[in-house]
């Protein structure tokens, strides 16, 4: 972001209430947007007093502008400039020199604390308006993230890959790919509203032994009928049954009591598989079927989750010359030893121990697929940045990759990001326990659709229940995985993430829904078009500004989300909105106001659903208008 020096947040259509809410003029800081982040002109306004007082460059206080905290709308905390002496001379220096302004109204101190009050109708005044302009632009501009409050252009002209969902093919989806596939949802969506151009990547799990199993099993137990009316499930069934049928066989080959020259069911999948890597004309057609029907399939599921790709890649893709290359350059560079026939990256001096990148009858595997298509993806979307969205039991084969391509000397080595997750435990339905997100997500749309039939008012007026009660089931199920750390196991429950009490998914879509009620039930007063139009002196409540205050934390809590790669950051945020919106919701009623009241009023919860509504969907929500 390029430097700033403001006397407000934009340039406003109206001078003349643009002047009687101009700010002071204000210091030059490097990195600070006031067009995108109005809350930064008050603490500006903070570091230039404080600045004054102290005869010290506000850019050096800006940082410590702290927002936030309990005791004061923007707080200073003396010890962290270590001026030595007693904090309360040096408090009173900015006291003695502190004036009222339309950025700030008061300044007290408390221990070593600067305490400042904020002019609450020029902060609304700014507030508003860059909220309201911001939404104008995201409205003409609808397929960017880029323009709406919170977010920023800094990163403009860097691309970022993002790899995640990654499911087997001709496999049920699973709760760890739904954790997957949220995440990294999020975080895609958080780089582009950080200016990111970002390429979203599904890398399937389309290679490997288990693909000549299938193949086998398909021969001996397949139907066309029902693979063309669910491929996933039905593969799903021939791989479960080929493997119990033969689980004695599979048991003793792993024991070495047989051994691949017998014409077992796993000497027979390993041949399988051998002739899929040696290109065999039969085996890949069978096998690109396989992979073909089930990424149809596993589109349907993405729908319905509301995430998209932009390419459907994996392990299959990688081209065999990069797998070589990356072969003959660990041999080059003498990082390999010898293992009964297999080849291993030695990587003991590192504490990662030693990692197969050949096996024995020299085939590939995960390794070699992972080496050669970092080489790959990074000719095809030369990136300034890939992320990796995989379980943390997967910590330590990405560890051995980011070390092998370091010591390969290639030039995507420390660009690309492994972020891990915990598990989901417990997932289940009525049903009994399953991992299949198709009965999560039914259940999770049934018990909405019951919920919403419970009020038969309220359920007349909703013109597609059907859609309605999907929306806010998917919103359940992606708010209870989101609303704790990434990194934490959690129990999955689904009486409690469909639950419309406490904070739960249902809440914010509720919270959204309560604030396009406010408009659609007072037609009769005025939309404002701008901030210019309204009196903003009637918009001095305490919880007004405890909903406005609010909102100008949420660029820091979009940008914390972004830089911890945490979306519960963003979620939580949402919580205390919808409950601050609840707490006014008695008092600062629109209905039965007078005029210029209502008017102002109705502008100040337009602009707060707008910017519920952009945080919703940076976490791959669709905001509902009734529920």
């Amino acid at each position: 972001m390029a430097d700033s020096t403001a006397t407000s947040s934009t340039s406003a259509p109206n001078p003349a209430v643009n002047a009687r809410y101009a700010l002071p003029e204000l210091p030059k800081v490097a990195g600070v947007d006031l067009e995108r982040q109005p809350m930064d002109a008050f603490r500006l306004a903070v570091a230039k007093v404080v600045g004054e007082a102290w005869d010290m460059d506000p850019a050096k206080i800006f940082p410590a502008v702290d927002v936030g905290k309990k005791d004061a709308d923007l707080t200073v905390a003396i010890p962290r400039f270590h001026k030595g002496g007693k904090p309360d001379e040096w408090a009173k220096k900015v006291v003695d020199l502190f004036k009222p302004s339309n950025a700030l109204s008061a300044l007290n101190t408390k221990g070593p604390f600067l305490l400042f009050t904020l002019n609450k109708t020029g902060f609304t005044y700014h507030m508003l308006r860059t909220i309201s302009h911001m939404a104008r632009d995201a409205r003409e501009n609808p397929t960017s993230h880029s323009f709406a409050f919170g977010t920023t252009d800094e990163s403009k002209g860097k691309h970022m890959l993002i790899d995640f969902s990654s499911p087997n093919i001709a496999k049920p989806f699973h709760a760890g790919h739904l954790r997957s596939t949220i995440i990294g949802a999020v975080v895609a969506n958080l780089h582009e509203a950080m200016g990111w151009k970002v390429t979203r990547l599904n890398y399937l799990g389309d290679w490997g032994t288990q693909y000549g199993l299938l193949s086998v099993g398909f021969d001996k137990y397949g139907s066309e009928e029902e693979l063309v009316k669910d491929p996933i499930m039905h593969l799903f069934h021939v791989y479960v049954k080929i493997n119990n049928e033969n689980k004695d066989e599979i048991e003793r080959f792993n024991k070495g009591e047989v051994t691949d020259g017998d014409n077992t069911i796993h000497a027979q999948a390993k041949r399988v598989f051998k002739a899929m890597e040696d290109g065999d004309p039969k085996a890949i057609a069978q096998w690109a079927r396989f992979r073909d029907l089930s990424i149809e399939k596993l589109k349907e599921t993405y729908e319905r989750l509301n995430i998209h790709f932009d390419v459907f890649w994996g392990e299959s893709k990688v081209d065999p010359e990069s797998m070589q290359r990356a072969i003959r350059i660990c041999e080059e560079k003498k990082l390999t030893c010898d293992d009964r026939g297999a080849l291993l990256v030695d990587l003991t001096k590192w504490k990662m121990d030693r990692a197969i990148i050949r096996k024995g009858d020299g085939t590939t595997i995960y390794l070699t697929r992972d080496l050669g298509g970092a080489h790959d993806k990074f000719k095809i979307w030369p990136f300034d940045k890939h992320i990796i969205v995989v379980q943390a039991a997967q910590a330590l084969h990405f560890r051995q990759l980011f070390k092998t391509l370091e010591l390969m000397e290639e030039p995507m080595a420390g660009k690309i990001e492994h972020i891990s997750f915990g598990l989901v435990k417990g997932m289940s339905t009525r049903k009994g326990t399953v991992v299949f997100l198709s009965d999560i997500l039914d259940e999770a749309t049934e018990q909405m659709h019951e919920q919403m039939r419970s009020n038969d008012v309220k359920y007349s007026q909703i013109e597609d229940p059907e859609t309605t009660s999907r929306i806010i089931g998917e919103t359940a199920v992606k708010i209870q995985d989101m609303s704790g750390k990434r990194v934490n196991d959690y129990d999955f429950n689904m009486k409690r993430c469909t639950s419309f009490e406490g904070d739960f998914g249902p809440f914010i879509q509720y919270s959204h829904v309560r604030l396009c009620s406010v408009q659609r039930k007072n037609p009769n007063v005025p939309v404002a078009s701008s901030v210019e139009d309204i009196d903003l002196s009637v918009l001095d409540e305490p919880k007004i500004h405890d909903m406005i205050y609010h909102l100008s934390l949420y660029p820091t809590a979009v940008r914390n989300a972004y830089v911890q790669s945490e979306p519960s950051q963003l979620v939580n945020w949402c919580f205390r909105l919808g409950h601050l919106v609840g707490s006014a919701w008695e008092t600062v009623k629109v209905s039965g106001a007078p005029e210029e009241e209502a008017k102002a009023r109705l502008f100040m919860y337009i602009q707060v659903r707008e910017v519920l509504a952009s945080a919703m969907r940076l976490l791959s929500l669709t905001p509902i208008e009734r529920m």
